[in-house]
């Protein structure tokens, strides 16, 4: 495709910056836990909850038995601790709210917190707006309006030769299965609401409005958003989307249409999929120009460099999908952004997983990525619906955030139950992968990391945006919020005991993980590895919220109580580990040698730590410097990409010009971790390439001429094979080695 160029000032005052965002996603409860389902590849599908509406009642196998659904699954939010007095809302006004409403109040909050303007920064709230999607379609409508039937009920039931006393006493009990109206009802139904209660609520003085595009809402919000920062009208937005409604009524909607899933789950772009679920969720980002967040020191996740949109214009049916009119919306994105989409490695696509839907979608990416001629498979492809089901008019939102997380946090996340993709889509002739592992995201020589995220709607509402890093290293470990610990430290075991007793008391008065995450990450502050006496208790965050403190007093008291019965110098219990008086033996690092790599190897902590992620990426710029295919990147045969052959992977990694480099790169990173929590070698030792590392690792090389000879050993050892020759591992006492090289004349060996 041929890109407009655009003036550099023009470029310059169009370009936004995400720098806080929140959510409510099944199985994520905030954005922590929103990352730990993307990264794990937790699928958030569940059986319909109680708390929505009755498989027993509703669920027909048929498709066409009337008013039943032939699908029963889906992803639906866990019932969340909420305290209105939070935010001044009465208690008996809570019936007569959504709870779109009332969770939108929550995450709005998390947002702004997560992007630093909490209750302790002061910012200009007149300037301030909150646009985001919503569907005209709300949780209390449905209710209230069943309320308004009773002349129905009544005339049927007095057709049927009930009493009156008793048809009276009927419509009582049936009224009470609803909502009853009162005076809040109608700003408690109300769409508009969402964004004007956050207004109210949080003090925020700019535009409030909702948008519906229906499933791509989120993205229409987004798109006035951007508008208003590059017009000026506001310095800063709160955008995304908000779906709640996962009832039975949205079922039979989206039953009527044909599309939902007969197996009830969801597999975009895979040979098995024959559907979409519906999924609930809540997802905010805040916003701002980009040299106002440099300016201000916020925090970057990622930068936004265009969005496009478009009609399907004419076509044949209000809500089929059209492949030209998504090409409109991501023609215009990527011109707008000024970038050709080849330099993209990341789309997260609408991808219902409906297989006429996730067709069309293929083809008008694949013409818009060919259009300069073909591709090789280096874009990863996936959807976020695969995790959490299609959240309708927070998709958009879901996914942008997605993709702001992978490109913040230089991950590739998973695409779900997509391990063999629709033939029909010839991907492997497209320059398209689906992504069925998660896997560290390192940089391109040539362009930053770069990904586009599609949401389209019903009416043929078509958006496509474009998003780039901000910074091309990784600034902080990717924690994901599951896992706290307590680290407590003393010179003896009767001052460790008081420490610990000390700190069990600072633990009673928090009631959610995230204050313990906080409790507990002040406490390792005062930890001394150099104490005789050291205790750590780890706690991973509990499926049910309400009972986060009782558990982890209920495992610290246990460890209270072992400290004081237990007279062992050292033991471990579940997640309990307690280690008594130093020993005068030293710590030793033993480095491995050429024959320990294999495919994947540190795919995790490569993931999550910053230091391992840079040793990787230079060791990656090296390789492609000194080796004779400048396109071969040692990251690529490390991490390949997913439908290749394995055999043929662990082959090429087997070539010792490959092998050697990638142990070093991996050994390396590992070192550098274990550095960061401060944990030192007092010896160091390798077999074979490991000697080389173990020289690292003492300080007798730096790291550069480390890789250097990583490099060059590799490429030397294996050119002087020439084919000819092989490694060759024997296992016998040194004299009969001795004796055979003598009698068999081995010397050349």
């Amino acid at each position: 495709m041929v890109v407009k160029k655009m003036s550099k000032k023009k470029k310059q005052n169009q370009l936004v910056a995400i720098i806080g965002m929140g959510c409510i996603f099944p199985k994520a409860s905030d954005i922590k836990e929103f990352w730990r389902v993307l990264s794990k590849g937790e699928d958030g599908i569940t059986e319909i909850p109680e708390t929505h509406w009755s498989v027993k009642d509703y669920y027909h196998k048929d498709p066409k038995h009337p008013d039943h659904t032939y699908c029963r699954r889906g992803g639906f939010i866990s019932p969340i601790s909420y305290d209105p007095s939070e935010f001044g809302i009465p208690p008996n006004t809570l019936e007569a709210t959504d709870t779109s409403q009332l969770l939108s109040l929550v995450v709005a909050k998390k947002a702004l917190e997560d992007a630093g303007y909490g209750a302790d920064r002061e910012f200009n709230r007149d300037r301030t707006s909150v646009i985001l999607g919503a569907t005209g379609t709300q949780e209390l409508v449905i209710p209230l309006g069943a309320r308004l039937g009773h002349p129905i009920w009544q005339k049927a039931l007095l057709d049927s030769g009930v009493k009156q006393d008793q048809v009276e006493e009927v419509i009582e009990r049936i009224s009470k299965s609803y909502v009853s109206w009162q005076e809040n009802s109608f700003p408690g139904l109300l769409g508009n609401v969402i964004a004007g209660r956050i207004t109210n609520r949080l003090d925020l003085g700019g535009t409030n409005c909702v948008v519906d595009a229906a499933c791509a809402s989120s993205m229409g919000a987004v798109n006035l958003a951007i508008l208003e920062l590059i017009a000026g009208r506001s310095d800063m937005t709160v955008t995304g989307g908000v779906d709640a409604l996962n009832d039975i009524f949205m079922h039979m909607c989206f039953s009527q249409t044909g599309v939902l899933s007969h197996t009830s789950d969801v597999m975009p772009f895979s040979e098995n999929a024959d559907g979409t679920v519906l999924g609930e969720g809540i997802g905010m980002l805040v916003m701002k120009r980009l040299k106002d967040a440099e300016k201000d020191g916020d925090r970057i996740y990622a930068v936004i460099k265009s969005i496009g949109s478009s009609s399907d214009g004419k076509s044949q049916s209000i809500y089929a999908p059209n492949a030209e009119g998504q090409a409109k919306a991501l023609r215009m994105a990527y011109q707008e952004a000024d970038i050709t989409p080849g330099t993209i490695e990341l789309i997260e696509a609408h991808g219902t997983g409906t297989r006429v839907g996730d067709a069309v979608e293929f083809s008008a990416l694949k013409d818009v990525f060919t259009e300069e001629g073909p591709k090789e498979n280096k874009c990863a492809l996936g959807s976020v619906k695969s995790n959490i089901g299609h959240t309708k008019a927070a998709a958009g939102a879901a996914g942008l955030i997605k993709a702001a997380l992978a490109l913040h946090h230089k991950v590739l996340p998973a695409t779900l139950k997509a391990e063999k993709p629709d033939p029909k889509l010839n991907i492997h002739e497209s320059p398209f992968y689906l992504n069925i592992s998660t896997r560290p995201w390192i940089s391109q020589k040539d362009h930053p990391r770069r990904s586009g995220v599609s949401a389209f709607g019903f009416g043929g509402s078509n958006y496509h945006v474009v998003l780039e890093e901000y910074k091309s290293t990784k600034q902080e470990p990717s924690w994901d919020g599951t896992v706290a610990i307590s680290a407590i430290s003393g010179e003896s075991r009767n001052n460790l005991i008081a420490s610990l007793d000390s700190h069990i008391k600072d633990i009673e008065k928090i009631s959610t993980f995230e204050e313990l995450i906080l409790v507990t990450s002040k406490s390792n502050e005062l930890f001394s590895a150099k104490d005789n006496y050291r205790i750590l208790i780890v706690f991973e965050r509990p499926e049910q919220h309400d009972k986060q403190t009782e558990s982890a007093l209920e495992i610290l008291e246990k460890a209270l109580n072992l400290l004081k019965e237990k007279d062992a110098e050292r033991f471990s219990v579940n997640n309990i580990y307690f280690s008594g008086p130093r020993k005068k033996a030293g710590l030793a690092f033993i480095f491995p040698g050429q024959g320990s790599q294999y495919t994947g190897m540190g795919k995790d902590l490569i993931s999550i730590f910053p230091e391992a992620m840079e040793i990787m990426e230079k060791v990656n710029h090296e390789h492609q410097t000194v080796s004779d295919d400048k396109k071969i990147r040692l990251s690529d045969l490390i991490y390949p990409l997913p439908f290749t052959e394995k055999k043929a992977n662990e082959e090429r990694l087997r070539s010792t010009d490959i092998a050697q480099p990638a142990i070093g790169a991996i050994s390396l990173g590992m070192l550098k971790i274990l550095e960061r929590f401060g944990i030192q070698p007092d010896s160091v030792g390798g077999h074979s390439f490991g000697e080389l590392t173990a020289l690292c690792a003492s300080g007798r090389i730096d790291e550069e001429t480390f890789i250097s000879l990583a490099l060059k050993r590799g490429k030397y050892m294996a050119s002087a094979g020439d084919g000819d020759t092989t490694m060759l591992a024997v296992k016998a006492p040194l004299e009969d080695l001795d004796n055979l090289i003598e009698e068999k004349n081995l010397d050349a060996v």
